[in-house]
C-alpha cells in the first residue's frame, strides 16, 4: 500500500521549529507563561512575539494578570517581554503576579471590580497609567484608574472613583470626586502626604519618633460610618471588602 505523505503547513512548521521556550496557560482572571531556562533570552522574545501574535483573535482586548514561571528574570528584562506582549497582542496586562499568592490574589480582586462601567458614550470608564509620577505631577481623571509605578510626594492622583496604585503612594491621592458612594483608594505600598475619598480625609497617624518603619503592607482606604479606614488587604478581610 503507497503511503502517503503529510504536508505541513507553513503555521504547522513554525509551530514545529519552536523550541517549546515559551508556554502559555490562561486561567479567568489571568495568563501564566512558562519560560524555558535552558535556552537564550532574545530565543524567549522571538517566541513570545509568535505565540502572542498568532493568539491574538483568541485573547482579543482581555484585560489580565500575569504571571511568570520557570525563569528568573530582571525587571528590565520583565519589561521587555511586557512591551513584546503589548506589540504583539492587544491585551492589557493589568500587573505582574508574584509568588505572593495572597497579596496578588487581592490586588487582582480589586483591578477585577474596579468601577470600569461604560460612561454616557459607550466608553470604558477605566484608565491604566504606566509610570512614575514625579514631584509637581497631577494626573487628574473623571474615570478609574490603575497606576503602574510610583506616586512621588510632591505628586498628586485625582480621579472622580476609584484609584488602584501597583507600587508606593507616597505623596496625594484624592478619590471619589464624582459624589458617589463605595469609592476607594489602595496601593502595594501606602503612605500618602494626603488623602480624601468623598468629602473625607484620611487623618495619618503620627510616625513613630525613632523612625521605625512598620511592615510594608498592600492597603485599602475607604469610607466607613462617615470617616475614611485604612486596612491591610488581608485573607480575613476579602470576605468583606468594600468593593
Amino acid at each position: 500500500m503507497e503511503q502517503v505523505q503529510h504536508r505541513l503547513t507553513k503555521t504547522e512548521r513554525r509551530l514545529y521549529s519552536l523550541k517549546q521556550s515559551v508556554i502559555i496557560k490562561s486561567f479567568p482572571n489571568g495568563i501564566v507563561l512558562h519560560l524555558s531556562e535552558a535556552d537564550t533570552f532574545e530565543e524567549i522574545l522571538q517566541e513570545t512575539a509568535i505565540r502572542f501574535r498568532e493568539s491574538r483573535d483568541f485573547f482579543k482586548d482581555a484585560k489580565m494578570a500575569l504571571s511568570i514561571k520557570g525563569r528568573k528574570l530582571t525587571e528590565e528584562e520583565e519589561n521587555t517581554l511586557l512591551n513584546i506582549i503589548s506589540e504583539n497582542s492587544d491585551i492589557h496586562i493589568l500587573c505582574l503576579v508574584s509568588d505572593d499568592e495572597d497579596t496578588d490574589r487581592m490586588f487582582i480582586k480589586a483591578i477585577s471590580e474596579t468601577d470600569f462601567s461604560e460612561d454616557g458614550n459607550g466608553n470604558s470608564a477605566g484608565q491604566f497609567y504606566k509610570g512614575t509620577l514625579k514631584n509637581g505631577e497631577v494626573l487628574e481623571t473623571e474615570y478609574s484608574i490603575v497606576i503602574l509605578g510610583d506616586v512621588y510626594p510632591g505628586s498628586a492622583i485625582i480621579s472622580a472613583r476609584d484609584i488602584i496604585v501597583l507600587g508606593g503612594l507616597y505623596g496625594e491621592a484624592y478619590a471619589g470626586g464624582n459624589g458617589s458612594d463605595g469609592h476607594y483608594v489602595a496601593a502595594l505600598e501606602m503612605s500618602p502626604e494626603k488623602l480624601k475619598i468623598g468629602d473625607f480625609k484620611y487623618h495619618a497617624k503620627e510616625k513613630s519618633k525613632w523612625g521605625i518603619k512598620p511592615k510594608v503592607q498592600p492597603k485599602i482606604a475607604y469610607v466607613k460610618n462617615k470617616k475614611i479606614v485604612m486596612d491591610s488587604l488581608t485573607k480575613e478581610l476579602l470576605s468583606d471588602m468594600p468593593l
